[in-house]
Order: structure tokens, then C-alpha cells, then sequence
């Protein structure tokens, strides 16, 4: 029997510590324990898991491998690279792994339809795709601001039938799409499901969406130990709300020896305000359902975010990475929008791997740090998406 001390997070009413929870009205809370009511229902049944599995293996086409990245390691000359493979996944990142969970939620439980908000693009890709698959009506809510950076991942979810509301409001950024498309569940939500798009919201989403993510973490470990008879020294991934970076975590937890680093936008710099460096510079708040380190404005309101990467450009952060902080157990550090461009274009011209501008910023802190290291040391990136959807913007912004 496992002993693991975060073998029992959240607890019964949903919080890491003292993050988490259910920050939301009386008649919402009930549709929220009725959700995880069937959650808890499903996720034992071996005909769930099956399906699942299946789909993971014949429609996602997972595992996706581990890439020794040996000529970036050389040319940084420290610590080895690599590389899960996120980004081969179906629909091109990690997203689809808890999309295809909520959608077969969803139609377990007869919802009419599916809502969720997307910043990148990719959670509504990939949620877009799961409905499809499952036959159920999904409506996605997008910033204008992301719609137009994003343009290509836009098309696809209009080619997946799904309805794509553009958000103005605000910042007309990932914060302004969540309230929005969180307006729209409240009009109906004991037909609709909302499908948050990371580890982040009222429980019992946080517990849900970590658990649909851990298989990048549970296959890299059994992976990487497979090749290389050993664990990997370093874990990194980025973090905006958190969702593939407590997927690749949790498998690691309860290995002293590994190094867990989270890494956050710095954005155009920390003695700014145009950054997403939550868990660096926030401080403990409430947001969309829930209590985590919150960015800030002097009246106490959501901070406005910046960061190069819409999938990353949110105020708030998964509770369990709130207490992974206070607890010490993950380290979080964080990238500029500079450095995030040029790690960007290092591992496509030496790699030949154009990543996600998000997942970019796990590489960028590992290109800092890999040539400080010995050359035994291992440094594994969960690569958690591919950069087709911003290959158009950063070759505009460079000039390429």
C-alpha cells in the first residue's frame, strides 16, 4: 500500500492545504458535488477505463515517446535534454488527455452541452475535437485578442462544428474568455457542462483534470527509467494554470531526488506589469471558484496579465500548485518573453521541433540552466505542445 503524503489531496471538500475549495454560490455548489458525484462513479468502472485507454491509444496515439535532445544538449554543453512528446499528441498538446475525460463525463452524465474557454487555442481544439467525437454540441469562448494571435487553431475549431464566441470585455484576453464562458454555464448548468481547461476552478475540476493529466507523468517516469535505468534529475514544465505541469509532477512527488520545476511568464520582466508570474509575485486570493496565489491590483481585483503565450496569460494558478509552493516540493521560476522567443526558435533550428510558445518556456529555463550542470545530469521537459498555432505570429514579430 502506498504511503505517499499526497496520496489523499484535495480532501473531502476539495482543498490542497488551504487552497481549493468551493468559493461559489449555495445553487452551485450542488451542480459542483453532483459533477463530482459522477466523476467519483465513473472513474472506477473498468468499462470508463477501457474506453478511455483505447482512446488514449488508437485515437491520441498514446505513449508519446521521450526525445534525447542531443545536439541542443551539446551545443549548451551541460546537463542532457529531453523531451516528452507532448506535442505529437492528436490536436498537437496535452489538452486532449483530460478533453476526451470531461467530454465522456459529460455525455455519461446527459449534458446538451459542453462550454469551456481557451487562451492559446488548444484546450478548444481539443475539446472541440472530443465533442465531436462523443456527439455533443460544445460552445468554446475565446479573447479577441487570442483569436487574433491564434488564427490557426481559430479555424480548426470552427472546422470541428464547435460555436466560438469572441470575448471583448476587459483585456479581451484568457481572464475575460473564462468569465464569460462562466456566465454562460450559470445560465443553465444543470444541462450544460463547463470543461475547465486546466487544474484550476472550484472542485472538484482541480482533482479531475490532474488526474486525466498524470498519465504524461506516470508514462515518463516508467519511460525514462526504462532507457535509462535511473529517474531524470531535473522535471520542468511551464505553468499558467497548471494542467501539464501537474500532469508531469504527480508522478514524481514522492522522489526526493528529483528536482520539480515549475516555470511561469516573466513576461517583459518582473519590474513590470506586463507579466503572468503568479506564484513569484501573487500572494494568496480567491478567483474563479477557488483559493490560490491570485495577482493583484491595489483595490484587489485580477490583476491585467501579460505574456507572449495566451495559454499562459491568466492571474491565477491550480491550487495544488499554491501548496506545492508553500510546501517547498516544486521549485517555480520563470522565463521572459525574450527568452521564451529564443529558446522558440533554438530547438526548431536544432532540433527541428517548433514548440508551443508555452511549452517554450520550460525549454528556456532549462537552456539556462543545463550548461551550469554536470553532463550526467538529466533534465526532462514535458514538451506539452507544438508551435504550428504561432509560427505566423512569431515569424511576423521577428521578422522572419
Amino acid at each position: 500500500m502506498s504511503t505517499s503524503r499526497f496520496d489523499n489531496l484535495p480532501d473531502a471538500q476539495g482543498f490542497f492545504g488551504r487552497f481549493g475549495g468551493q468559493y461559489i454560490p449555495p445553487e452551485l455548489k450542488q451542480v459542483m458535488d453532483e459533477i463530482h458525484a459522477a466523476y467519483e462513479e465513473i472513474r472506477v468502472r473498468d468499462d470508463f477505463q477501457q474506453e478511455l485507454a483505447e482512446l488514449f491509444a488508437d485515437y491520441v496515439g498514446r505513449p508519446s515517446p521521450i526525445f534525447h535532445a542531443r545536439r541542443l544538449s551539446e551545443k549548451l554543453g551541460g546537463a542532457q535534454i529531453h523531451l516528452k512528446r507532448e506535442d505529437l499528441n492528436h490536436t498537437g498538446a496535452h489538452k486532449i488527455n483530460h478533453c476526451l475525460g470531461e467530454a465522456l463525463l459529460a455525455k455519461f452524465m446527459g449534458k446538451t452541452k459542453v462550454i469551456a474557454e481557451t487562451g492559446a487555442g488548444q484546450h478548444g481544439v481539443a475539446l472541440a475535437t472530443a465533442c465531436a467525437l462523443v456527439g455533443i454540441p460544445c460552445e468554446i469562448h475565446m479573447g479577441q485578442v487570442d483569436i487574433e494571435k491564434e488564427h490557426p487553431n481559430v479555424t480548426k475549431m470552427k472546422i470541428l462544428g464547435c460555436k466560438l464566441v469572441a470575448v471583448t470585455r476587459g483585456t479581451a484576453t484568457l481572464k475575460d474568455a473564462v468569465d464569460s464562458a462562466f456566465e454562460e454555464y450559470l445560465k443553465d448548468p444543470q444541462n450544460y457542462i463547463y470543461a475547465i481547461g486546466s487544474v484550476v476552478g472550484p472542485h472538484p475540476f482541480p482533482k479531475m483534470v490532474r488526474d486525466f493529466q498524470s498519465i504524461i507523468g506516470r508514462e515518463a517516469r516508467e519511460q525514462f527509467q526504462a532507457r535509462h535505468g535511473r529517474l531524470p534529475d531535473h522535471v520542468t514544465a511551464c505553468v499558467g494554470g497548471g494542467s501539464n505541469a501537474i500532469g508531469m509532477f504527480t508522478a514524481f512527488l514522492d522522489d526526493e531526488s528529483v528536482h520539480l520545476v515549475g516555470v511561469e511568464p516573466a513576461g517583459e520582466g518582473l519590474e513590470t506589469q506586463r507579466h503572468s508570474a503568479t506564484l513569484t509575485l501573487g500572494k494568496p486570493g480567491e478567483i474563479h471558484g477557488m483559493a490560490c496565489y491570485v495577482l493583484e491590483d491595489e483595490q484587489g481585483n485580477p490583476m491585467p496579465v501579460h505574456s507572449i503565450a495566451s495559454g499562459l496569460d491568466y492571474p491565477g494558478v491550480g491550487p495544488q500548485h499554491s501548496y506545492l509552493k508553500e510546501l517547498g516540493r516544486v521549485d517555480y521560476e520563470c522565463a521572459t518573453d525574450a527568452e521564451c522567443l529564443d529558446a522558440f526558435l533554438t530547438l526548431s533550428r536544432v532540433e527541428g521541433i517548433i514548440p508551443a510558445l508555452e511549452s517554450a518556456h520550460a525549454v528556456a529555463w532549462a537552456m539556462r540552466v543545463a550548461p551550469t550542470l554536470p553532463k550526467d545530469q538529466h533534465i526532462l521537459i514535458n514538451l506539452s505542445g507544438r508551435g504550428d498555432k504561432d509560427a505566423d505570429y512569431v515569424a511576423e514579430k521577428l521578422g522572419l
